[in-house]
Order: structure tokens, then C-alpha cells, then sequence
């Protein structure tokens, strides 16, 4: 009920404010309605008074005064004490009123802080003077010529403060340090507002009416916003020269309009929108999307090829802004843009060679136009920038949007499509390289250019070193066309000739390898260290063993790469694997299991190779933040090594080794401590504690019960077992894989029927191994030989008879403890002595501290007894080491 009657007294006035504040000047009434208090507040509200203009109002205000009506008889009781007391009418201004009203009172506040030299609030209040600046062109309103007579002043005053030593040293370090603060903002607005400054300078006193002449004057409206939410240029209101003297289309924002209706901008117009746009970059509140817009229509302006160069390297960063985020990768459709934009930045720099990308360049004016031999300029006009930083960004976003696709979605092998067009923006950004190389430019320069194009063969190295000769052939011809428009490089092959010979592929790799091998500063041992691991890599994914192995130990790498990054060691990691995997391709098993034991003894194959996060133990947990960076450092799926085939090939290498030596070990304590590999131990161990084993369904189980079986020398069950398992297909040359690996089957089931069934034979035909078998007899020979010479087998071959012959002395159950209890009477014995030794020693050392005279008798004396004991020593030493003797002779093996 009280809303009705209260709302004219209530809201009228601060509905009326809040209005004016919301409305922008051209919605702004040319008078304000004044309030009356009246019977019917509907009719008061809909009075034409309020068409009035401010004028009228002021000259009417007493009469209207004198003929007020009546108050209404609901507010004439709350309303009386108050009209009394306000005789005098509230003032109400616009909001431009008031913003202008808040500029000068910070103007005089960095006024009266200039009089008495607090250089700490005229800093503070001059940021805030910028802001309103900043809000000032938000809203498309001049900004007051107060302001630059400011800056005027206050350049001026700087000065002067900064010529007087003495008072600058006796000023207090707040104080100083505001002043030195407030050098740089003043040298940049100085800057900015360069022109208005010179043209209040020379007629001061006629500025104001300059400046309000220009504010009249009609505007043309802006073309391009240039920040971030398309704020549009800052122009501060300068006074316009005579129109006589000034040609048409002279104004500093445009030019004139051409034949086909569109305005062009001038080069210091897009240099302006081009740094309001680099200021905007990186703040919180800036529109990225629209700062992209904006740079594509400045791109679109831009006429000469220095300004397109500027243009598209603000743009390409832009773009690589867009996601903020490390844990998210960068819109495909964002990346495919970033990339033909820099294909064209390379076309261009390759088309304008006099201008030249760096990433150090000395300072330069970045709001004029350069040109070569020009201003100054030299032959060569280097821009601030760097290519190789954009081919990083594009390599790393395409990683990180293929370990966050799912790899087994079609949509990761269409975005492992765009790997063509990534690697031939490479081959583009090496040919550029190479080309600024061979100019005649100064030697820093060329310092300068050598390291990007070291970077990006490393990156095309990267791109084929871990890939088969088709995929490398299908990366080249997806590049051939590209290849043809480019000049021949002086680094790697051409795609003909990678093309037309047999081992081109590795050709190109080792090209690349040999001119990352050439820089011998230490500033390129990271990347001599990464050409060497994937030349290897690249030589035992093709089988070469031999070459690839004796490349590893040449390089010396397994004692310094402890010292390495990260994704170095990850990348030795794979080196050392894919050489077990090859070795055990060519039927070396001893080097495969060498090579791949140190992996799989830590248990931690997967994140030693990068293809899955650590989740730690319950007294050593992974941290968020290591989780993060494991993750980040995963390999894409398509780069991955098959952990099922490398546990197959790490199993079957330790079958074929630790078979034999368990049946060789036999009984014999010592013997069995020899442990070959302890991962496949246990998992022998585990399957022998089985109550019941059915048949194999994985490859662990197919390896074990191939073990079993080998272990009772049923050589075709185990052949059987191990070429039945499925993950096999994966080897590129199965067949012949397969082929080597039964005759080494064969050959490990000979050496361990020898091992267990010998005892039971005085002589054995070799006529009869070779059939039971299945190698040849000579091969029989051979290995008997073998076993033989390194005394596995006490033996001798019958030519004659074409036998072999055992000899042997077998030791009973008593004879064998009885060696094992004098190896353990030895143990205590020496202990003992040990023990004996030390303490004789320190009283024999106490004694000679308090017998003085006496020292020399108690010396020789515990001298003697040592001797004696040593002497004993060495008796019963050597009498257990003729035991030991006899004891290899009676226990050899058989």
C-alpha cells in the first residue's frame, strides 16, 4: 500500500540519476525536469515542463516557486520540516559531467602533490589519470585538454627535478624510487601524444580553442577497432590545421578513397592499432578472439611487405594466446590457421629477403615504416621476432592434442593426418633458414640465424627417425611439390634422390645427424646427444645391430646420461630397447637380454619409456604436480613400443639363458645362487607353486609353460608353445625370426639334456643327439666342443667311434656337506682372527703409551705372536685352497 503513495518521492530521484548515468550524450534531455510536489504525481510526471531547456528553468525558478500548488495531504505531514530547510534547488549533472568533474580533481591532485614534490602520489594518481584516459576513448568522449597541459608541466618539471643532483640524492627512497617510475610512463605518454604536445607548446594560450574547434568539427568514424574488445583508436584531440593549407584526405587516420570505395589506412594509423593490440595482449580482461578479428582486418590493410611482416607475426602469436591453459591443446581449426599463416610468413620473408626475423635485434621505432637504405636503415632491416619459437609452439600443440585424443578414435588418425602439412611448414622454415645463411650478412647475424636452423633439423629429424622407409618416403612426397618451388639444400638429399635409392630414408637421416654433429660448442652437445640416440635408433629399427651398437658405445652416452633432461633419458630409454629388439631379431640372444635386463629389473617399464604415469608406492607417493609433469611428457600412441611384444622378447631371451643354467647348477648350492635374470625367476617360481595350470591364454603363460617344457627336453612342445604366441605378427621379418629362434630352442634343449641326463651315460653318439635333435652333426660337434672348452662338461670327443666319452668322479651326499662345513669353519676362522687382530692391537697400543722404556721388548714380542698367527694364516690357507681344488676337480660338472 505505502509504494504507491511514496513512489513519487522515492524513486523519482534516484531513478532519475541512475538513468542519467546509463544514457550516453546523445540520449541525454536538453533539460531537467524539475519536481513538484502536487495532488497527482501522474500529472506531475507527464507535465510538459520537462521540455524545457536548463536556461529557462533557472530564469523561472522564483516564479515558479511563488506559484507552487498545494502539497498533496498524504505528504504535506512528512514533507514539512524538510521544505523549509530547502529553499535551494540540487543541481544535477550528467554523467559526463561528472566523469569530466573526476578528471580535474585528479589533475589538481597531481598539481598540489607537484608543489610540494611527492613524486609517490603524483605516480599513483597519474595511473589513475591514464585509466580515465583509457575510459575517456572506451566511451568515444576527447579527452580533455587539461591532460595534455599536464603532461606538459609535469615533462618539464621532471626535468628540471632531475637536473638538480644534490636534491635527488637527499631525497628518500620512496620518493626516488617514484620518480625514476615516473621517468619511463613519462617518456612513453610523451611519445604518444607527441604531436599534441608540440602543437600546445608553440600557442599555449590558444590550444583551448583549438582543441574545442576540432571537438565540433564533424568526425569520420573509425574503420578497424584495435584492442581487445574493439575499443577503438586513442585520439586525443589535437587542433586541425587550416583547411586551406591541408590537402583533402590529409587526416592521420585515413587516406583518400580509392576508385573502389574503400578507405585504406595509413602506416601510422596501423602501427597504432598494431601496439594498442600487442598492449592488450596477456591481460586478463581482453578478448582474444576479438584481438584475432582485429588482426586480420590490419592484415588485410597492411600494403607494404614490412607492415604484412608485422601484421602476421602479432597475429600468429595471437593465435597461440587463444588457450591459455597448459593442460588443454589449441583448437584444431585455430592450429590449421596458425600454420598457413606461418607457411605464408616463410613465402613472404623467402619473397622480401632484405627483411630478415630475429630474435635480438637492436631498438628500433616500431611506429614508423622501414625500408632498406632508408632512415638509417641498412641493406638489411631486421624485425624484432622469431620463426623457429612459432614452428616449437605449432610442433608442441600438434603433440598435445594427440596424447589428449583417444588413439583408438578415428578422430586421432585424421589428426595424425596433419602431420604432412606440420612437416612440410619444417622443410619450408630449413629452406628459409638456409637462404638467409647464405647472404653476405654480418658474422653476429649470422650467429643468430645458424641456431633457429640447427632447431628446426632437429625438429624434421624428430618427424623421421622413429619411422619405416614408407612412412618416410610418404612424408617426402606429400612434400615433393612444395620441394620443387624451393632452392636445392646444401643439408639433405633431394626428394629424388631419397626416392630412387634403396637406402635413401636412411640417407636423409644420417644428413641431418651429420650437420647437427658439426657443432662442436657445448651449447649443442644437447642436440649432438639427441642426433645420435635416433641415428641409432633409426639404424637398429632396420636391423643393423652391429652399426647401431657399436654408434652407442662409441658415443659414451651411458656414462653422462644420468646428467640429461628428461626427455633425453626417455629417449636413450627407447634407444636401449629397440636395440634389445633388434639383437633378438638377428639372433643375438645374450646382447637382447643384456640389453633389455637394466629396463624391466626396475619394473617400471612404462615410465622409463614414456608410455604411462608413475602411480608410486603407499610409503613414496606421486605428488599432483610430478602426475602433471609425467603427463606431459607422455608420447603420442602412434610413437609408442608394443610393452607386450617387449616383455615376449624379454622372456624368451631369459628362457633360452636361464634354462641351462639352472639344469647346470643342479644340487649345488653355489652354482644356484647364479641368478641370470630375477624377474623371469619369480615369475618361474610362482608358476611352479600353482596347484593347477591350464592352458596358456597370455604370453606369460605361453613363455612358462614353453620353459617347462624345455627343461624336459621336449624341444618341438616348446617351439610349438613359443610360435603359437599371437603378439609375434608384430615383428616386421616374422618368419625369419621364428626360424632362428626354433634353432636356438634346439640348441638350448641340447645343452640342457646334457646338463641333466649326462650323469646316466659313459659315452654317448653324436649320431644319436643330431637325430634326437635335429641339427646337424658337425652343429652337434660344435656345441659339445663348446661346452667342452668352457669346462660345463667333463668330457672328450671319440673321432674314432664318433662318441662322446664322460669323465667323472661324483661326489656323495657326505662329501658335500663336509666341503660345504670347511668353507663355513673357514668363515668363522678368519672372523676370529679378525676380531683377535684388532684388539691385541689397540692394548698392544695402550702398553707402549705407559710402559715407556719397556715399549721396545712388548713390540718385538707382539710382533712374534702376529707373525706366528699369520704364518698359521697362510698354512691353513693354503691347505683350504688345495680343498678347494680338489673339491672343483672331484665336483665338476657333468
Amino acid at each position: 500500500m505505502s509504494s504507491r503513495f511514496f513512489r513519487a518521492i522515492s524513486d523519482s530521484e534516484s531513478e532519475s540519476s541512475s538513468e542519467e548515468e546509463l544514457l550516453t550524450d546523445d540520449e541525454q534531455p536538453k533539460g531537467k525536469k524539475e519536481q513538484k510536489d502536487s495532488d497527482d504525481s501522474d500529472e506531475s510526471d507527464e507535465s510538459d515542463e520537462s521540455d524545457e531547456s536548463d536556461s529557462d528553468e533557472d530564469s523561472d525558478d522564483g516564479a515558479q516557486q511563488q506559484t507552487r500548488k498545494p502539497m498533496s495531504r498524504f505528504m504535506r505531514d512528512a514533507d514539512s520540516d524538510s521544505e523549509s530547510e530547502e529553499e535551494v534547488r540540487k543541481v544535477i549533472k550528467s554523467a559526463k559531467d561528472k566523469r569530466l568533474d573526476e578528471f580535474e580533481a585528479v589533475v589538481h591532485s597531481i598539481e598540489n602533490a607537484q608543489r610540494i614534490d611527492d613524486w609517490a602520489t603524483i605516480s599513483k594518481e597519474f595511473d589513475a589519470l591514464l585509466r580515465l584516459c583509457d575510459r575517456q576513448r572506451k566511451l568515444s568522449e576527447p579527452i580533455p585538454s587539461s591532460f595534455i597541459k599536464l603532461v606538459s608541466g609535469l615533462d618539464e618539471f621532471l626535468a628540471k627535478t632531475l637536473a638538480d643532483k644534490d636534491a635527488v640524492k637527499k631525497m628518500k627512497a620512496p620518493n626516488a624510487k617514484a620518480m625514476n617510475g615516473m621517468k619511463q610512463k613519462m617518456k612513453k605518454t610523451v611519445k604518444d601524444h607527441d604531436a599534441a604536445l608540440q602543437q600546445f607548446r608553440a600557442d599555449p594560450e590558444g590550444y583551448d580553442e583549438k582543441v574545442q574547434a576540432a571537438q565540433a568539427a564533424p568526425k569520420i568514424p573509425d574503420v578497424l577497432p584495435v584492442s581487445g574488445k574493439g575499443v577503438k583508436a586513442p585520439v586525443i584531440a589535437e587542433a586541425p590545421a587550416p583547411a586551406a593549407e591541408a590537402p583533402a584526405g590529409d587526416d592521420e587516420e585515413f587516406q583518400t578513397v580509392g576508385k573502389g570505395g574503400k578507405a585504406g589506412m595509413t602506416s601510422d594509423a596501423l602501427f597504432k592499432s598494431l601496439a594498442a593490440v600487442l598492449e592488450a595482449r596477456g591481460r586478463k580482461s581482453t578478448d582474444r578472439s576479438e584481438q584475432i578479428n582485429t588482426l586480420i582486418k590490419l592484415q588485410n590493410a597492411a600494403q607494404t611487405p614490412y607492415q604484412r611482416i608485422r601484421v602476421v607475426l602479432a597475429l600468429i602469436a595471437s593465435r597461440f594466446d587463444y588457450s591459455s591453459s597448459a593442460n588443454t591443446y589449441m583448437p584444431l581449426d585455430m592450429w590449421h590457421q596458425a600454420r598457413s599463416e606461418l607457411a605464408s610468413l616463410l613465402v613472404l620473408l623467402s619473397q622480401n629477403k632484405e627483411y630478415i626475423v630475429l630474435e635480438e635485434t637492436e631498438d628500433y621505432d616500431d611506429q614508423i615504416e622501414r625500408r632498406p637504405n632508408e632512415n638509417g636503415e641498412g641493406p638489411v632491416v631486421p624485425v624484432r621476432g622469431s620463426v623457429i619459437s612459432f614452428i616449437d609452439r605449432l610442433e608442441d600443440e600438434f603433440t598435445k592434442s594427440l596424447q589428449n585424443i583417444d588413439p583408438h578414435a578415428t578422430e586421432y588418425v585424421e589428426r595424425l593426418g596433419d602431420e604432412k602439412l606440420l612437416y612440410q611448414t619444417i622443410v619450408r622454415a630449413q629452406s628459409y633458414f638456409e637462404g638467409v645463411l647464405e647472404q653476405a650478412l654480418p658474422e653476429k647475424v649470422q650467429t643468430f640465424v645458424s641456431e633457429p636452423l640447427r632447431r628446426v633439423v632437429m625438429r624434421r629429424l624428430e618427424h623421421i627417425y622413429s619411422k619405416q622407409d614408407v612412412i618416410i618416403l610418404a612424408l617426402e612426397s606429400a612434400n615433393a611439390e612444395a620441394q620443387a618451388s624451393l632452392p636445392a639444400s646444401r643439408i639433405t638429399p633431394s626428394f629424388a634422390e631419397v626416392r630412387e635409392k634403396p637406402d635413401g630414408p636412411s640417407q636423409l637421416v644420417h644428413a641431418l645427424c651429420v650437420y647437427l654433429y658439426e657443432r662442436p660448442e657445448v651449447a649443442g652437445e644437447r642436440q649432438r646427444t639427441r642426433a645420435m640416440l635416433s641415428q641409432v635408433y633409426h639404424h637398429a629399427l632396420h636391423a643393423d645391430y652391429h652399426v647401431a651398437r657399436d654408434r652407442f658405445l662409441m658415443s659414451h652416452l651411458q656414462e653422462s646420461i644420468h646428467l640429461a633432461d628428461a626427455a633425453t633419458q626417455i629417449l636413450y630409454n627407447r634407444v636401449l630397447v629397440q636395440l634389445g629388439l633388434c639383437a633378438f631379431r638377428v639372433g643375438l640372444i645374450k646382447e637382447c637380454h643384456a640389453a633389455l635386463q637394466e629396463i624391466f629389473t626396475t619394473g617400471r617399464v612404462k615410465e622409463l619409456l614414456a608410455q604411462g604415469i608413475s602411480k608410486g608406492t603407499a610409503y613414496n607417493p606421486v605428488t599432483a604436480e610430478q602426475e602433471k609433469l609425467d603427463r606431459q611428457r607422455q608420447l603420442p600412441f602412434h610413437m609408442h613400443i608394443n610393452l607386450e611384444l617387449l616383455e615376449c622378447v624379454y622372456l624368451v631371451a631369459s628362457m633360452l639363458l636361464e634354462v641351462p643354467n639352472m639344469a647346470y647348477a643342479g644340487a649345488d648350492p653355489e652354482l644356484r645362487k647364479k641368478v641370470i635374470s630375477r624377474p623371469f625367476r619369480r615369475m618361474l617360481d610362482y608358476n611352479d607353486r600353482l596347484v593347477f595350470s591350464g592352458p596358456p591364454e597370455n604370453t606369460r603363460d605361453h613363455v612358462m609353460q614353453a620353459c617347462k617344457a624345455l627343461q624336459n627336453g621336449d624341444w618341438k612342445a616348446c617351439i610349438e608353445l613359443i610360435n603359437s604366441i599371437k603378439i609375434w605378427k608384430l615383428i616386421p621379418d616374422r618368419e625369419q625370426v621364428l626360424a632362428r629362434l626354433a634353432q636356438h630352442i634346439q640348441e638350448e634343449g641340447l645343452r640342457t639334456y646334457l646338463f641333466n641326463f649326462a650323469s646316466h651315460y659313459d659315452s654317448l653318439s653324436l649320431a644319436l643327439l643330431s637325430e634326437t635333435f635335429e641339427l646337424n652333426e658337425a652343429h652337434v660337434r660344435s656345441i659339445v666342443s663348446r661346452m667342452i672348452w668352457n669346462d660345463e662338461l667333463a668330457a672328450t670327443l671319440d673321432p674314432l667311434h664318433n662318441v662322446v666319452v664322460f669323465q667323472r668322479m661324483e661326489l656323495n651326499r657326505v662329501q658335500q656337506l663336509s666341503l660345504a662345513l670347511a668353507d663355513r669353519a673357514n668363515a668363522m676362522l678368519e672372523q676370529n682372527e679378525w676380531l683377535l687382530d684388532s684388539k691385541l692391537g689397540d692394548s698392544r697400543s695402550g702398553s707402549n703409551a705407559n710402559a715407556g722404556a719397556g715399549a721396545n721388548s712388548n713390540d718385538a714380542s707382539a710382533d712374534r705372536e702376529s707373525q706366528g698367527r699369520r704364518d698359521a694364516r697362510r698354512k691353513g690357507r693354503g691347505g683350504r685352497a688345495r680343498v678347494q681344488l680338489q673339491a672343483q676337480a672331484l665336483g665338476q660338472k657333468v
